[in-house]
């Protein structure tokens, strides 16, 4: 890629914002838009939301049941499977030297830490520890050098009898040594390290970390040594249950809990479980949040009149009965909110096919209004919705600037030349429809087949959730994550949210393609013509004809197998399609894209199973006006991007986001093409070896960005077997100039100096175009209202120990 040239410093930033929360100072929100009620807690901030309250206010005793999206892969958090509830557990149990507070700001922890301090420069960075005397471990041994030893030996990359999933930081030490006695510890660098604060934690004991056995098996479902508030009791893998109690031999002050009980329940569970009141705390989405806001409110006048009538005798009661109990049991609940320290972004695969011309990505770029994007996901939760203006610090983080200036604003008209400029140009006009807004049929140029059936029901002749050319009813790409936008919140620095990509400081390369897509492509934007729909019909049948020979071939003549059954679903789906193309050729098609049709004219009677009905007319986005656009075209080619999205199902969020960007790029005459994938095979196969042209994940956000965002920007390179080491940068848009300056920010000791690195780097990013922020993700935490210190914690690390419920 080109490496632009971005000024060093700015007399004046478009659109720079202040921090949303100043040092020591919370922002207050009003409750839950729509859903609130009087007695809803005001202490919600943007950055943190957790109900605080003094520790003598809080009960001694009780247990908290905890929703854990997934068993703990591993408890070693330096393994490639680590994830946000290793990060949960090992925060409660293992020492930390450093914590992050509500700002994203680095705190020593005087739990284990009297002191902590560069103390020397030249001729080589030293950083001394001065343990705390109090601190040990749960087996009675003191914490002392010999632990911080084992733990370099381990992570600094050397012996490759450790597998490691990270050493970022630990390769730049030269030694670790003892003090002037064992609770003093010395860390001189060989090369100078800005983030020095972020190792050593968690520290785990040298009898994990001296030997290779227990660090690579030992550790990962058990941890017979701890020293925190809690200890592990058990890991029942079975029950899908962790339990922590409190640690005897804890030097601090105590747990207000006797008990923390991890429970993996997915989130679509999560609701339910609220509402039977067996669980605790649990992040949720916002359908969820809702529930249990208006459960709060007053009950709907006669509702137990209504249920009384409704069906056979007493089964109105019972129904009564049953709502009662579940609005009792919501009642007892809050819900937190915060902007988490994560966002989504939409990612530009630069690697090759049009995206690889920096000027189409910046059009692309340039053709989203993020505004309206953040507002469609924050707004309704009366959350702050400036979007992000920064790939490396979260809003209220000390150094954030906006740098989205280093790309520009939203503007239809600077993108079409951008395109222009790469040779890609429009073959006619735009054409607006006089009176269409949003929330009308769409015209034919805005024919959206992700949205073929009723929002409720399945349209489809066969009964199996999609229509008859394999799209499904209602159902765009979305998340699996509790959120709903792509996002599955794997917490390790450097490590995507969508938790199936390499682990932080791991290599991935990046091999062939693979060959056909999983699922078929449905198309939104600019369409001017009944060949194009046949086309593009005819490319579905391609992608159903290939799945049934790799189903049929699987199948291994077992015509009771369930990948027959596929092979036949499939072949008979392509079957449909090509008939429904052939009856576009043939004239046949009335109503459809350019047949002069009305929207919605060619759909077929009930029963009817081809022709038209694979494009029934959607609806645009509340906010948008209808704009056909003539698509832009090189060589006679269309320019088509395909949006490759997880269909979990939890996707309502992503949903819209995809919508409303998929409408944004149709005003500049480029098509998108939506494909659907499984969430296991989302991030590894699409994701990660490169196989989309635009996507939507997100990303952690981090109090170390120079060490952490790192590989997630850096500039592919070849391997020696010609495959590209790719890192964490899947976008595959890197520079030279942005690598040298990550690399110098994380060897400049002066903090300022370090942060004005920082934003250059972050500019240059911007300009790149690889990767564009949209909004940080809402973080929505439904709690029991007697428990405090516990919620929606942004940025900083919890404090278990201070977690309990009101006296």
């Amino acid at each position: 890629m080109t490496d632009h040239d971005i000024p060093s410093a700015r007399a004046a930033r478009r659109r720079r914002i202040a921090a949303l929360v100043a040092a020591g100072v919370l922002l207050p929100l009003p409750a839950l838009a729509g859903c609130g009620t009087d007695d809803q807690e005001t202490s919600a901030s943007a950055s943190q939301d957790i109900a605080p309250a003094p520790r003598d206010e809080l009960k001694d005793g009780g247990t908290v049941r905890w929703a854990i999206d997934a068993m703990p892969g591993t408890l070693n958090a330096f393994q490639a499977d680590a994830d946000a509830t290793t990060t949960r557990i090992t925060g409660a149990v293992l020492p930390s030297m450093f914590t992050v507070d509500a700002n994203g700001a680095p705190q020593r922890n005087a739990d284990y830490l009297d002191a902590a301090d560069v103390s020397a420069r030249d001729p080589k960075q030293v950083v001394t520890y001065k343990i705390n005397p109090k601190a040990r471990w749960s087996n009675g041994t003191a914490i002392t050098a010999a632990d911080f030893v084992a733990q370099w030996n381990a992570l600094r990359g050397k012996d490759n009898a450790f597998w490691t999933a990270r050493n970022a930081g630990y390769d730049r030490i030269g030694k670790v040594e003892q003090g002037a006695n064992s609770r003093e510890v010395k860390v001189t660098f060989a090369r100078p390290y800005a983030d020095w604060r972020s190792l050593f934690t968690p520290l785990y004991p040298r009898s994990v970390m001296g030997n290779a056995n227990a660090f690579n098996d030992g550790a990962r479902e058990k941890l017979q040594v701890g020293a925190g508030p809690f200890r592990l009791q058990e890991r029942d893998a079975e029950a899908g249950r962790v339990v922590l109690v409190r640690n005897p031999a804890w030097w601090g002050e105590p747990a207000k809990l006797s008990k923390i009980v991890l429970e993996s329940l997915p989130g679509d569970k999560r609701a339910a479980a609220l509402a039977a009141g067996s669980i605790d705390v649990a992040a949720v989405d916002q359908v969820a949040a809702k529930r249990v806001a208006s459960a709060r409110g007053p009950a709907a006048p006669g509702a137990s009149r209504k249920a009384g009538n409704a069906g056979p005798q007493g089964a109105g009661e019972r129904a009564a009965g049953r709502a009662a109990a579940e609005g009792s049991a919501l009642r007892g609940y809050t819900v937190h909110k915060a902007l988490e320290p994560a966002y989504t972004q939409l990612a530009l695969n630069g690697s090759s096919g049009p995206l690889a011309d920096d000027r189409v990505r910046r059009a692309v770029a340039r053709a989203i209004d993020r505004q309206a994007l953040a507002d469609t996901v924050l707004k309704p939760l009366d959350l702050p919705s400036e979007p992000l203006g920064s790939h490396l610090l979260m809003a209220g983080q000390q150094g954030y600037q906006d740098h989205s200036d280093a790309l520009g604003d939203q503007d239809t008209e600077a993108a079409q030349e951008l395109l222009a400029d790469a040779g890609w140009k429009r073959e006619g006009g735009d054409r607006q429809q006089a009176g269409e807004k949003a929330g009308a049929q769409a015209p034919d140029a805005w024919r959206d087949s992700g949205d073929y059936g009723d929002e409720d029901g399945d349209t489809s002749p066969d009964g199996d959730g999609r229509d008859d050319y394999g799209y499904e009813d209602d159902r765009w790409p979305g998340g699996s994550d509790d959120q709903g936008d792509g996002a599955y919140d794997g917490r390790n620095p450097g490590r995507p949210i969508p938790g199936h990509g390499g682990a932080p400081g791991r290599s991935d390369r990046e091999g062939a393609r693979p060959a056909a897509a999983e699922a078929p492509l449905s198309f939104t934007g600019a369409v001017g013509s009944e060949v194009q729909q046949a086309a593009l019909l005819r490319q579905s049948a391609g992608f159903y004809k290939d799945a049934a020979a790799r189903e049929k071939k699987a199948a291994d003549g077992d015509k009771e197998s369930s990948a027959y059954a596929r092979y036949k679903r499939y072949k008979k789906r392509a079957a449909r399609a090509l008939s429904a193309a052939e009856v576009i050729e043939t004239g046949q098609a009335h109503g459809l894209p350019g047949s002069g049709g009305h929207p919605g004219a060619g759909r077929p009677a009930a029963g009817r199973t081809h022709g038209a009905s694979a494009f029934r007319v959607g609806r645009l986005p509340a906010g948008d006006k209808v704009v056909r656009t003539a698509l832009v075209r090189k060589n006679g080619k269309p320019l088509t991007l395909r949006f490759v999205l997880p269909d979990g199902a939890a996707s309502e969020q992503l949903r819209t986001v995809g919508r409303r960007i998929a409408a944004m790029l149709a005003k500049i005459g480029v098509q998108t093409s939506v494909q659907r994938v499984s969430d296991a095979s989302y991030f590894q196969d699409h994701i990660a070896s490169g196989d989309y042209d635009l996507a939507l994940y997100s990303w952690p956000g981090t109090a170390y960005p120079a060490t952490d965002a790192r590989p997630i920007y850096a500039k592919p390179q070849p391997a020696p077997d010609g495959s590209l080491t790719v890192e964490q940068n899947y976008t595959r848009v890197g520079s030279d100039r942005i690598d040298q300056l990550f690399d110098q920010a994380a060897s400049e000791l002066d903090e300022d100096s370090a942060r004005t690195l920082v934003e250059q780097a972050d500019a240059r990013i911007w300009a790149a175009a690889g990767s564009i922020p949209l909004y940080q993700r809402p973080e929505l935490v439904a709690t029991k209202k007697s428990l405090a210190n516990v919620g929606a914690f942004g940025f900083a690390t919890p404090r278990f120990q201070d977690i309990g419920y009101k006296k």
